[in-house]
């Protein structure tokens, strides 16, 4: 058996073995303001429910290993006192995944991830309307458990609201566990849900992605691409060229015929199905080749 002293190896080893031992991690997709108003989202593994009355929930925005940094998120809760904790589950995870990408100070990842803007009854955060929960917070107290990179910062929340939505409702008036359909983080880039079992999101840490709000609106509103779908285009860096479109096509026969019948669901079909096999490359070159 492997023995290890944390104060012997490096915080982002010592990470690495935390987050791939301690899991399914549920999680926290928080919505903030900061001073001025803006809107911010991001999603928090570090979380759990600790107490029913008053009713407690606790996140963990910690500081980051690599440059001891901290978080908007951070920021947001100790200037306004006030957070909104969404609940994730997997309709919504590709999205909340590319919320989850370093933007830079003031974007609304509200747009960049595609979800919309639900206004709070009694606390100024935005809520999620995708989310099938959303808990309404005032922040108790924030304890900070230490100054050095990797130093956790646990967000005291008392819920004040609580917004359930009622298709996920058993004939009791609870929480169906198979309808709400939760997912939670594993290690490294391994998400699990609650059914049938574990699947990969790769995570955008050392990419920018395009963003939801940056997809055409013929696209973004289609009929036959979900929001998992939509989550896969906004997350690559960049658009394929003309000519990359071009190189494509050409090699390929059949797929020239699609195009040149312009048929929209069978063009988003086409594009969906290279989605689903983690080809968005190939995706967005079908779905740009009608312009091409």
């Amino acid at each position: 058996m492997l023995t290890i002293d944390p104060k012997e190896i490096p915080v982002s080893q010592m990470h690495q073995y935390l987050l791939g031992a301690v899991g399914p991690r549920p999680i926290a997709f928080a919505s903030t303001l900061d001073e001025q108003g803006r809107p911010n989202l991001s999603p928090f593994s570090f979380f759990n429910v600790f107490s029913a009355n008053p009713p407690i929930l606790i996140f963990s925005p910690a500081r980051r290993g690599r440059d001891n940094t901290v978080k908007h998120t951070y920021n947001n809760v100790k200037a306004t006192g006030e957070v909104v904790i969404n609940v994730v589950n997997y309709d919504m995870v590709q999205q909340v995944s590319l919320s989850s990408t370093e933007y830079a100070e003031g974007v609304n990842e509200f747009k960049k991830a595609g979800f919309t803007m639900l206004r709070s009854e009694v606390v100024r955060p935005f809520r999620v309307k995708e989310s099938p929960v959303q808990f309404e917070c005032r922040i108790n107290e924030v304890v900070e458990l230490g100054e050095e990179g990797g130093a956790g910062n646990l967000v005291i929340c008392e819920v004040l609201k609580m917004h359930i939505r009622e298709d996920i409702l058993d004939e009791n008036g609870y929480i169906d566990q198979h309808k709400i359909d939760l997912v939670a983080r594993m290690g490294g880039n391994w998400y699990t849900r609650a059914t049938p079992g574990m699947f990969e999101v790769p995570k955008p840490l050392q990419t920018l992605g395009i963003g939801i709000d940056s997809i055409a609106e013929e696209i973004r509103n289609s009929k036959y691409l979900t929001g998992n779908d939509l989550g896969r285009l906004g997350n690559v860096e960049k658009l394929p060229t003309a000519e990359e479109v071009k190189k494509l096509l050409d090699g390929n026969g059949e797929l020239s015929d699609l195009i040149r019948e312009n048929n929209e669901e069978k063009i988003h079909l086409k594009a969906k199905r290279y989605l689903e096999n983690d080809d968005p490359g190939t995706a967005w070159k079908i779905l740009l080749a009608k312009n091409v």
